[in-house]
C-alpha cells in the first residue's frame, strides 16, 4: 500500500494535482513518448552498443582482459612447451590438469574487473546471446589479440631460440614438418578434422561450462568460485580429449581461444600460419550455434525443485 501511496503522489506531481487525466494535450503524448524512448532505447541500439565505444569505463575494463590475456598465453604456452620437453609419460594430462588449474585463478582474477572472457569465443559468444553489446565485445576481443600478443613475447624473450624453434613457442599447429627417410615430412591433422574438433569443442565448451556463468539463475546458485572452476575443468578436460583422440603428432589440440594462437603466430610465424583461419572459423561457427541454441531452451527453469 505504501508503494501504492507514492505511485500516486508522483502521478499527482507530474500533472499538477490532477490524479486522473483522461485526455492529454498532443504535446503532451510527444513528450510522454520521447521520455519513453530514453527509457526504452531500441533493440538495435542495445545489441550494438555504439555509446560504449566511448565509455571510459568499458574501456580500462578492456585492460583487464589484455592483461589477463598476456598472462594466459605466457601461462599455457610455457605449460605446453614444458610439459613436452619433460619426457613425461602422460604429457596430455599433465598439461590438462595445469591447463585448468591456470584458467580458474585468471577467470577469478579478472571477472570482478570485465566479466573474466580473456578469450575471443566468449566474447562473440556474449554479444550473439545479448549478454553484453557487439560495441564492447569488440572492444575485449581487440584487447585479448593485443594481450596474447605482449604474452607470446613476453615467452619468447625468455626461452632460447632452439626452444621457441623446436615447439613453435608453445603455439597453435596442425601439422609440423620432421626429418624423414626421403627427405623433410610434414606431419599432422587433416583441415576437415581439424575445422570439426575445433567447432565441436568450442561448443561443448560453451554448452557445458560458459553458460553457467551467462545464466544469472545457476551463475546465483552455484557461486562464483565454483562457476570458475567448472569453466577451467571443462576446458582443461576439452584439451585433453582434443590432444588424446587424434593421438596425432604434430598437432597441439584444439585451440579454443583465437586470441592465444594470433599470439604466438605474430611473433614466431612461419607454419603457425598454416590454415590458422580455422582457429577463428571454428569457434565462430560454434559461437553462431550455441546463439541460435540459446534461442531455443525455454528462458525458465521446466522443473523447479522447492
Amino acid at each position: 500500500m505504501a508503494a501504492n501511496s507514492e505511485l500516486a503522489g508522483d502521478i499527482e506531481g507530474e500533472y499538477g494535482g490532477n490524479r486522473v487525466q483522461p485526455f492529454a494535450t498532443p504535446k503532451q503524448e510527444q513528450r510522454l513518448m520521447d521520455e519513453e524512448k530514453k527509457q526504452n532505447p531500441s533493440t538495435w541500439k542495445k545489441i550494438l552498443g555504439f555509446e560504449d565505444i566511448f565509455s571510459v569505463k568499458v574501456w580500462r575494463a578492456s585492460m583487464a582482459e589484455l592483461l589477463g590475456t598476456a598472462v594466459l598465453v605466457f601461462a599455457l604456452d610455457t605449460i605446453v612447451i614444458s610439459s613436452i620437453q619433460t619426457d613425461t609419460k602422460t604429457p596430455n594430462l599433465v598439461m590438462s590438469t595445469l591447463v585448468a588449474i591456470t584458467i580458474t585463478i585468471l577467470l577469478l582474477a579478472t571477472f570482478p574487473i570485465s566479466g573474466g572472457h580473456i578469450n575471443p569465443l566468449v566474447s562473440f559468444a556474449a554479444a550473439l546471446t545479448g549478454i553484453t553489446s557487439f560495441s564492447r565485445a569488440a572492444i575485449y576481443i581487440l584487447a585479448q589479440c593485443v594481450g596474447g600478443i605482449f604474452g607470446a613475447l613476453a615467452l619468447k624473450a625468455v626461452v632460447t631460440n632452439k626452444i621457441a624453434h623446436n615447439f613453435s613457442l608453445g603455439g597453435c599447429t596442425l601439422n609440423v614438418v620432421v626429418p624423414g627417410p626421403d627427405g623433410p615430412v610434414e606431419i599432422g591433422l587433416g583441415t576437415r578434422q581439424a575445422l570439426w574438433l575445433e567447432i565441436i569443442c568450442s561448443f561443448v565448451f560453451l554448452f557445458a561450462s560458459v553458460w553457467m556463468a551467462f545464466d544469472s539463475r545457476q551463475a546465483k546458485a552455484l557461486g562464483r568460485v565454483s562457476v570458475c572452476i567448472v569453466i577451467g575443468t571443462v576446458l582443461g578436460l576439452l584439451v585433453f580429449v582434443s590432444t588424446t583422440v587424434t593421438a596425432q603428432k604434430g598437432y597441439a589440440g584444439a585451440g579454443l581461444n583465437p586470441a592465444r594462437c594470433l599470439g604466438p603466430a605474430l611473433v614466431r610465424g612461419g607454419h603457425l600460419w598454416d590454415r590458422h583461419w580455422i582457429f577463428w572459423a571454428g569457434p565462430a561457427i560454434a559461437c553462431v550455434a550455441f546463439a541460435l541454441y540459446t534461442k531455443v531452451i525455454p528462458s525458465q527453469n521446466l522443473h523447479t525443485i522447492k
